[in-house]
Protein backbone atom coordinates (compact mmCIF):
# COMPACT_ATOMS: atom_id res chain seq x y z
CA UNK A 1 0.00 0.00 0.00
CA UNK A 2 2.81 2.39 -0.35
CA UNK A 3 5.11 4.78 2.48
CA UNK A 4 4.51 4.56 6.26
CA UNK A 5 1.65 7.57 6.40
CA UNK A 6 -0.17 5.73 3.78
CA UNK A 7 -0.41 2.80 6.00
CA UNK A 8 -1.43 4.69 8.43
CA UNK A 9 -3.99 6.23 6.94
CA UNK A 10 -5.37 3.07 5.64
CA UNK A 11 -5.46 1.16 9.13
CA UNK A 12 -8.64 1.67 11.00
CA UNK A 13 -8.49 4.58 14.06
CA UNK A 14 -11.63 3.23 15.40
CA UNK A 15 -12.30 -0.12 17.81
CA UNK A 16 -12.91 -3.39 16.51
CA UNK A 17 -16.60 -3.20 17.88
CA UNK A 18 -17.30 -0.05 16.23
CA UNK A 19 -16.06 -1.54 13.17
CA UNK A 20 -18.02 -4.85 13.38
CA UNK A 21 -21.09 -2.52 13.78
CA UNK A 22 -20.57 -0.21 11.06
CA UNK A 23 -20.44 -3.74 9.27
CA UNK A 24 -23.08 -4.60 10.13
CA UNK A 25 -25.16 -1.29 9.69
CA UNK A 26 -23.45 -1.40 6.04
CA UNK A 27 -24.89 -4.64 5.73
CA UNK A 28 -28.23 -3.56 6.52
CA UNK A 29 -28.27 -0.94 4.81
CA UNK A 30 -27.16 -2.45 1.22
CA UNK A 31 -29.69 -5.76 1.77
CA UNK A 32 -32.81 -3.17 1.88
CA UNK A 33 -31.30 0.15 -0.31
CA UNK A 34 -30.75 -3.03 -3.33
CA UNK A 35 -34.32 -4.23 -2.18
CA UNK A 36 -36.51 -1.01 -1.71
CA UNK A 37 -34.71 0.60 -4.87
CA UNK A 38 -35.12 -2.06 -7.23
CA UNK A 39 -38.58 -2.89 -6.16
CA UNK A 40 -38.90 1.30 -7.14
CA UNK A 41 -37.48 0.72 -10.35
CA UNK A 42 -39.30 -2.54 -11.16
CA UNK A 43 -42.39 -0.21 -10.82
CA UNK A 44 -41.51 2.53 -12.99
CA UNK A 45 -40.89 0.10 -15.79
CA UNK A 46 -44.21 -1.71 -15.07
CA UNK A 47 -45.79 1.81 -15.54
CA UNK A 48 -43.50 3.11 -18.04
CA UNK A 49 -45.85 4.44 -20.83
CA UNK A 50 -47.56 6.08 -18.00
CA UNK A 51 -44.90 7.96 -16.41
CA UNK A 52 -45.30 11.45 -15.57
CA UNK A 53 -42.50 14.14 -16.07
CA UNK A 54 -42.11 14.53 -12.54
CA UNK A 55 -41.40 11.15 -11.74
CA UNK A 56 -38.41 10.77 -13.71
CA UNK A 57 -37.00 12.43 -10.89
CA UNK A 58 -37.94 9.31 -8.46
CA UNK A 59 -36.71 7.43 -10.83
CA UNK A 60 -33.10 8.82 -11.19
CA UNK A 61 -33.01 9.33 -7.71
CA UNK A 62 -33.53 6.05 -7.56
CA UNK A 63 -31.18 5.09 -9.94
CA UNK A 64 -28.30 7.01 -8.30
CA UNK A 65 -28.96 5.55 -5.04
CA UNK A 66 -29.09 1.93 -6.04
CA UNK A 67 -25.54 2.62 -8.11
CA UNK A 68 -23.84 4.47 -4.92
CA UNK A 69 -25.13 1.36 -3.01
CA UNK A 70 -23.67 -1.16 -5.59
CA UNK A 71 -20.43 0.79 -5.72
CA UNK A 72 -19.75 1.67 -2.54
CA UNK A 73 -20.85 -1.22 0.03
CA UNK A 74 -19.31 -4.05 -1.19
CA UNK A 75 -16.14 -2.40 -0.32
CA UNK A 76 -17.01 -0.93 2.67
CA UNK A 77 -18.48 -3.65 4.34
CA UNK A 78 -15.19 -6.46 4.32
CA UNK A 79 -13.43 -3.57 4.96
CA UNK A 80 -14.87 -2.42 8.21
CA UNK A 81 -15.15 -6.19 9.43
CA UNK A 82 -11.20 -6.85 8.26
CA UNK A 83 -10.42 -2.95 10.50
CA UNK A 84 -8.89 -1.40 7.48
CA UNK A 85 -8.77 -1.03 4.04
CA UNK A 86 -8.31 -3.73 1.96
CA UNK A 87 -7.58 -1.99 -1.70
CA UNK A 88 -5.38 -0.05 -3.09
CA UNK A 89 -5.21 3.89 -3.54
CA UNK A 90 -6.54 4.08 -7.11
CA UNK A 91 -9.55 1.74 -5.64
CA UNK A 92 -10.05 4.11 -2.72
CA UNK A 93 -9.92 7.36 -5.21
CA UNK A 94 -12.60 5.66 -7.54
CA UNK A 95 -14.66 4.97 -4.05
CA UNK A 96 -14.21 8.16 -3.20
CA UNK A 97 -15.49 9.53 -6.49
CA UNK A 98 -18.11 7.43 -6.84
CA UNK A 99 -19.48 8.51 -3.17
CA UNK A 100 -19.34 12.25 -4.18
CA UNK A 101 -21.02 12.07 -7.58
CA UNK A 102 -24.06 9.55 -6.19
CA UNK A 103 -24.42 11.41 -3.36
CA UNK A 104 -24.57 14.42 -4.72
CA UNK A 105 -26.72 13.72 -7.48
CA UNK A 106 -29.19 12.44 -4.79
CA UNK A 107 -29.00 15.61 -3.10
CA UNK A 108 -29.39 17.57 -5.90
CA UNK A 109 -32.23 15.36 -7.53
CA UNK A 110 -34.30 16.39 -4.43
CA UNK A 111 -33.46 19.63 -4.97
CA UNK A 112 -34.55 19.78 -8.38
CA UNK A 113 -37.88 17.70 -7.83
CA UNK A 114 -39.21 20.19 -4.59
CA UNK A 115 -38.83 22.66 -7.34
CA UNK A 116 -40.67 20.82 -9.90
CA UNK A 117 -43.43 20.43 -7.42
CA UNK A 118 -43.89 23.84 -6.08
CA UNK A 119 -43.95 24.88 -9.85
CA UNK A 120 -46.86 22.56 -10.55
CA UNK A 121 -48.75 23.07 -7.04
CA UNK A 122 -48.05 26.98 -6.72
CA UNK A 123 -48.10 27.96 -10.47
CA UNK A 124 -49.65 25.94 -12.52
CA UNK A 125 -50.03 27.80 -15.60
CA UNK A 126 -46.44 27.15 -15.68
CA UNK A 127 -46.51 24.00 -14.21
CA UNK A 128 -48.94 22.26 -16.67
CA UNK A 129 -46.41 22.87 -19.40
CA UNK A 130 -43.97 21.08 -17.98
CA UNK A 131 -42.77 18.11 -20.03
CA UNK A 132 -40.95 15.03 -20.68
CA UNK A 133 -38.57 17.28 -22.59
CA UNK A 134 -37.43 19.62 -19.61
CA UNK A 135 -37.34 16.81 -17.31
CA UNK A 136 -34.66 15.29 -19.32
CA UNK A 137 -32.88 18.39 -19.62
CA UNK A 138 -33.20 18.85 -16.19
CA UNK A 139 -32.04 15.15 -15.33
CA UNK A 140 -29.04 15.65 -17.11
CA UNK A 141 -28.07 18.95 -15.51
CA UNK A 142 -28.48 17.25 -11.99
CA UNK A 143 -25.34 14.97 -13.23
CA UNK A 144 -23.29 17.62 -14.50
CA UNK A 145 -23.49 19.26 -11.62
CA UNK A 146 -22.66 16.68 -9.21
CA UNK A 147 -20.22 15.70 -11.30
CA UNK A 148 -18.84 18.88 -11.81
CA UNK A 149 -18.13 18.90 -7.78
CA UNK A 150 -16.69 14.79 -8.06
CA UNK A 151 -14.36 16.04 -11.03
CA UNK A 152 -12.72 18.91 -8.63
CA UNK A 153 -10.43 16.96 -6.61
CA UNK A 154 -9.45 15.06 -9.75
CA UNK A 155 -7.99 18.28 -11.24
CA UNK A 156 -6.50 19.64 -8.28
CA UNK A 157 -9.48 21.41 -6.94
CA UNK A 158 -9.54 19.55 -3.29
CA UNK A 159 -8.18 16.19 -2.60
CA UNK A 160 -9.44 12.53 -2.13
CA UNK A 161 -8.10 10.41 0.32
CA UNK A 162 -8.44 7.79 3.38
CA UNK A 163 -11.36 9.00 5.77
CA UNK A 164 -10.38 9.64 9.23
CA UNK A 165 -11.19 6.55 10.62
CA UNK A 166 -9.10 4.54 7.90
CA UNK A 167 -11.73 2.11 6.32
CA UNK A 168 -13.50 3.67 4.12
CA UNK A 169 -12.04 7.16 1.05
CA UNK A 170 -13.82 10.13 0.55
CA UNK A 171 -12.81 14.01 0.57
CA UNK A 172 -9.16 13.95 2.23
CA UNK A 173 -10.34 16.48 5.19
CA UNK A 174 -6.87 17.02 6.68
CA UNK A 175 -6.64 18.92 3.24
CA UNK A 176 -7.81 22.43 4.02
CA UNK A 177 -5.41 23.18 6.94
CA UNK A 178 -2.51 23.11 4.25
CA UNK A 179 -3.82 23.85 0.83
CA UNK A 180 -6.26 26.92 -0.50
CA UNK A 181 -7.47 25.35 -2.97
CA UNK A 182 -8.95 22.49 -0.90
CA UNK A 183 -10.31 25.09 1.54
CA UNK A 184 -12.07 26.73 -1.26
CA UNK A 185 -13.40 23.10 -2.41
CA UNK A 186 -15.05 21.95 0.72
CA UNK A 187 -16.38 25.64 1.40
CA UNK A 188 -18.08 25.77 -1.96
CA UNK A 189 -19.34 22.05 -1.18
CA UNK A 190 -20.71 23.08 1.91
CA UNK A 191 -22.70 26.38 0.40
CA UNK A 192 -23.37 24.68 -2.84
CA UNK A 193 -24.28 21.45 -1.79
CA UNK A 194 -25.44 21.89 1.53
CA UNK A 195 -26.89 25.19 2.13
CA UNK A 196 -28.75 26.38 -1.22
CA UNK A 197 -30.68 22.72 -1.75
CA UNK A 198 -31.49 22.85 2.21
CA UNK A 199 -32.83 26.24 0.97
CA UNK A 200 -34.44 25.35 -1.96
CA UNK A 201 -36.28 22.44 -0.24
CA UNK A 202 -37.79 23.96 2.47
CA UNK A 203 -39.15 26.84 0.63
CA UNK A 204 -40.66 24.93 -1.81
CA UNK A 205 -42.56 22.65 0.52
CA UNK A 206 -43.21 25.69 2.48
CA UNK A 207 -44.84 27.45 -0.45
CA UNK A 208 -46.77 24.45 -1.50
CA UNK A 209 -48.14 23.54 2.09
CA UNK A 210 -49.22 26.94 2.31
CA UNK A 211 -51.29 27.12 -1.40
CA UNK A 212 -52.25 23.64 -0.37
CA UNK A 213 -53.77 25.06 2.81
CA UNK A 214 -55.59 28.43 0.99
CA UNK A 215 -57.26 25.84 -1.93
CA UNK A 216 -58.50 23.78 0.92
CA UNK A 217 -59.92 26.38 2.70
CA UNK A 218 -61.60 28.28 -0.36
CA UNK A 219 -63.12 24.88 -1.17
CA UNK A 220 -64.39 24.40 2.24
CA UNK A 221 -66.73 27.52 1.88
CA UNK A 222 -68.54 26.08 -0.96
CA UNK A 223 -68.37 21.93 -0.74
CA UNK A 224 -69.15 20.06 1.92
CA UNK A 225 -67.77 17.24 2.48
CA UNK A 226 -63.96 17.66 2.02
CA UNK A 227 -62.73 13.94 2.57
CA UNK A 228 -60.23 14.33 -0.76
CA UNK A 229 -59.41 17.60 -0.13
CA UNK A 230 -58.34 16.33 3.00
CA UNK A 231 -56.88 13.23 2.45
CA UNK A 232 -54.75 15.18 -0.46
CA UNK A 233 -53.28 17.96 2.32
CA UNK A 234 -52.55 15.40 4.43
CA UNK A 235 -50.35 13.08 2.27
CA UNK A 236 -48.63 16.58 0.71
CA UNK A 237 -47.93 17.13 4.65
CA UNK A 238 -46.60 14.08 5.25
CA UNK A 239 -44.26 13.78 1.74
CA UNK A 240 -42.87 17.09 2.60
CA UNK A 241 -41.91 16.46 6.34
CA UNK A 242 -40.65 13.33 5.28
CA UNK A 243 -38.32 14.74 2.84
CA UNK A 244 -37.20 17.34 4.88
CA UNK A 245 -36.20 15.20 7.49
CA UNK A 246 -34.37 12.84 5.64
CA UNK A 247 -32.65 15.72 3.78
CA UNK A 248 -31.31 17.12 7.35
CA UNK A 249 -30.96 13.67 8.79
CA UNK A 250 -28.62 12.47 5.38
CA UNK A 251 -26.94 15.22 5.08
CA UNK A 252 -26.58 17.26 8.20
CA UNK A 253 -23.53 15.54 9.63
CA UNK A 254 -21.30 15.61 7.00
CA UNK A 255 -21.85 19.39 6.50
CA UNK A 256 -20.91 19.91 9.91
CA UNK A 257 -18.18 17.79 10.08
CA UNK A 258 -16.80 19.17 6.78
CA UNK A 259 -17.04 23.10 8.09
CA UNK A 260 -15.41 21.73 11.35
CA UNK A 261 -12.57 20.47 9.39
CA UNK A 262 -12.29 23.25 7.59
CA UNK A 263 -12.26 26.03 10.02
CA UNK A 264 -10.74 23.97 13.10
CA UNK A 265 -7.63 21.36 13.30
CA UNK A 266 -9.08 18.25 11.89
CA UNK A 267 -6.60 16.25 13.66
CA UNK A 268 -8.93 17.21 16.52
CA UNK A 269 -11.79 15.52 15.25
CA UNK A 270 -12.48 12.10 16.92
CA UNK A 271 -13.01 9.52 14.22
CA UNK A 272 -15.90 8.61 15.13
CA UNK A 273 -17.64 11.64 14.21
CA UNK A 274 -16.45 10.88 10.62
CA UNK A 275 -17.57 7.68 10.46
CA UNK A 276 -21.71 8.47 12.38
CA UNK A 277 -21.45 11.26 9.36
CA UNK A 278 -21.01 8.25 6.48
CA UNK A 279 -23.27 6.24 8.11
CA UNK A 280 -25.60 8.86 8.08
CA UNK A 281 -25.11 9.64 4.53
CA UNK A 282 -25.34 6.22 3.50
CA UNK A 283 -28.54 5.89 4.73
CA UNK A 284 -30.14 7.67 2.79
CA UNK A 285 -29.92 5.37 0.05
CA UNK A 286 -32.27 3.26 2.45
CA UNK A 287 -34.91 6.22 3.04
CA UNK A 288 -35.71 7.91 -0.38
CA UNK A 289 -37.09 4.79 -1.97
CA UNK A 290 -39.29 3.99 1.49
CA UNK A 291 -40.50 7.50 1.38
CA UNK A 292 -41.85 7.72 -1.94
CA UNK A 293 -42.91 4.06 -2.34
CA UNK A 294 -45.23 4.67 0.88
CA UNK A 295 -46.74 8.63 0.41
CA UNK A 296 -46.93 8.29 -3.55
CA UNK A 297 -49.87 6.80 -3.89
CA UNK A 298 -49.69 5.78 -7.88
CA UNK A 299 -46.56 4.32 -7.12
CA UNK A 300 -47.85 2.21 -4.20
CA UNK A 301 -50.90 1.22 -6.13
CA UNK A 302 -48.66 -0.08 -8.83
CA UNK A 303 -46.68 -2.23 -6.64
CA UNK A 304 -49.54 -3.44 -4.95
CA UNK A 305 -51.52 -4.31 -8.36
CA UNK A 306 -48.18 -5.72 -8.95
CA UNK A 307 -47.44 -7.91 -6.19
CA UNK A 308 -51.04 -9.36 -6.58
CA UNK A 309 -50.47 -9.83 -10.07
CA UNK A 310 -47.59 -11.96 -9.24
CA UNK A 311 -49.41 -13.83 -6.50
CA UNK A 312 -52.34 -14.58 -9.04
CA UNK A 313 -49.80 -16.36 -11.44
CA UNK A 314 -48.12 -18.00 -9.26
CA UNK A 315 -51.16 -19.66 -7.99
CA UNK A 316 -52.38 -20.25 -11.02
CA UNK A 317 -49.14 -22.18 -12.21
CA UNK A 318 -49.35 -23.78 -8.71
CA UNK A 319 -52.66 -25.42 -8.97
CA UNK A 320 -52.47 -26.44 -12.91
CA UNK A 321 -49.02 -28.00 -11.77
CA UNK A 322 -50.76 -30.07 -8.95
CA UNK A 323 -53.96 -30.68 -10.75
CA UNK A 324 -51.83 -32.10 -13.68
CA UNK A 325 -50.78 -35.14 -11.17
CA UNK A 326 -54.07 -35.84 -10.17
CA UNK A 327 -54.97 -37.72 -13.68
CA UNK A 328 -58.20 -37.66 -15.35
CA UNK A 329 -60.10 -40.18 -13.94
CA UNK A 330 -59.96 -37.94 -10.63
CA UNK A 331 -60.72 -34.53 -12.26
CA UNK A 332 -64.55 -35.94 -13.59
CA UNK A 333 -64.81 -38.32 -10.13
CA UNK A 334 -64.45 -34.34 -8.50
CA UNK A 335 -66.60 -32.99 -11.02
CA UNK A 336 -69.30 -34.80 -10.31
CA UNK A 337 -68.61 -34.69 -6.30
CA UNK A 338 -68.68 -30.68 -7.11
CA UNK A 339 -71.99 -30.59 -9.30
CA UNK A 340 -74.30 -32.99 -7.54
CA UNK A 341 -74.85 -34.87 -3.78
CA UNK A 342 -77.84 -37.07 -2.76
CA UNK A 343 -80.61 -36.95 -0.46
CA UNK A 344 -81.80 -39.12 1.50
CA UNK A 345 -84.47 -40.40 -0.28
CA UNK A 346 -81.55 -40.70 -3.14
CA UNK A 347 -82.79 -38.03 -5.55
CA UNK A 348 -79.90 -35.79 -6.67
CA UNK A 349 -79.45 -32.24 -5.98
CA UNK A 350 -77.79 -30.11 -8.41
CA UNK A 351 -75.39 -27.43 -6.65
CA UNK A 352 -74.06 -26.04 -9.81
CA UNK A 353 -69.81 -25.49 -9.89
CA UNK A 354 -68.05 -25.93 -6.78
CA UNK A 355 -66.50 -23.02 -5.78
CA UNK A 356 -63.86 -25.02 -4.77
CA UNK A 357 -63.27 -26.86 -7.90
CA UNK A 358 -60.27 -25.81 -10.24
CA UNK A 359 -61.84 -27.09 -13.14
CA UNK A 360 -64.51 -24.50 -13.85
CA UNK A 361 -64.56 -24.35 -17.11
CA UNK A 362 -65.44 -28.37 -17.71
CA UNK A 363 -67.51 -27.97 -14.56
CA UNK A 364 -69.44 -25.17 -16.92
CA UNK A 365 -69.54 -27.00 -19.68
CA UNK A 366 -71.23 -30.03 -17.86
CA UNK A 367 -73.66 -28.84 -16.10
CA UNK A 368 -75.43 -27.83 -19.12
CA UNK A 369 -76.22 -31.66 -19.48
CA UNK A 370 -78.19 -31.48 -16.26
CA UNK A 371 -81.92 -30.64 -16.18
CA UNK A 372 -83.45 -27.95 -13.50
CA UNK A 373 -85.63 -28.76 -11.24
CA UNK A 374 -86.17 -29.22 -7.58
CA UNK A 375 -85.64 -32.39 -5.81
CA UNK A 376 -88.85 -33.64 -3.82
CA UNK A 377 -88.91 -35.19 -0.57
CA UNK A 378 -92.16 -38.06 -0.99
CA UNK A 379 -93.83 -39.71 1.53
CA UNK A 380 -96.07 -43.05 1.84
CA UNK A 381 -99.43 -42.92 3.24
CA UNK A 382 -100.99 -46.87 4.52
CA UNK A 383 -105.06 -46.67 3.70
CA UNK A 384 -106.32 -49.84 4.66
CA UNK A 385 -104.01 -52.36 3.03
CA UNK A 386 -102.94 -49.51 0.01
CA UNK A 387 -99.70 -47.59 0.23
CA UNK A 388 -99.82 -44.60 -2.22
CA UNK A 389 -96.43 -42.08 -2.47
CA UNK A 390 -97.05 -38.23 -2.05
CA UNK A 391 -95.26 -35.70 -2.20
CA UNK A 392 -94.38 -34.28 1.47
CA UNK A 393 -95.62 -30.65 -0.30
CA UNK A 394 -99.27 -32.26 -1.33
CA UNK A 395 -99.73 -32.89 2.23
CA UNK A 396 -102.25 -30.47 4.54
CA UNK A 397 -100.28 -28.15 6.92
CA UNK A 398 -101.14 -30.58 9.96
CA UNK A 399 -99.76 -33.48 7.94
CA UNK A 400 -96.75 -31.68 7.02
CA UNK A 401 -96.11 -31.16 10.56
CA UNK A 402 -96.80 -34.18 11.56
CA UNK A 403 -94.15 -35.90 9.31
CA UNK A 404 -91.41 -33.52 9.65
Amino acid sequence: MGNASEIFLFVSRISKDNDFVMGTLYTIFGVLSVLGNGILLFVAYRKKSSLKPAEFFVVNLAISDLTMTITLFPLAIPSAYAHMWLFNLTTCTVYAFCGVLFGLCSLSNLTVLSCVCWLKVCCPNYGNKFSYCHASLLVAGIWCYAGVFAVGPLSGWGEYGAEPYGTACCINWHAPNHSSAAMSYIICLFFFCYIVPCTIIFLSYTFILVTVRGSRQAVQQHMSPQNKITNAHALIVKLSVAVCIGFLTAWSPYAIVSMWAAFGNATDIPPMAFALAAIFAKSSTLYNPIVYLVFKPNFRKSLCRDVAHCRSTFCRCFCQHSSAQKGTCRQSHHIDECNSTRLSNGLPENHRTCRHCPYAETVSGAKENFTDYSPQQTARILKGSVQTEVAVSQLSNELQSDFL
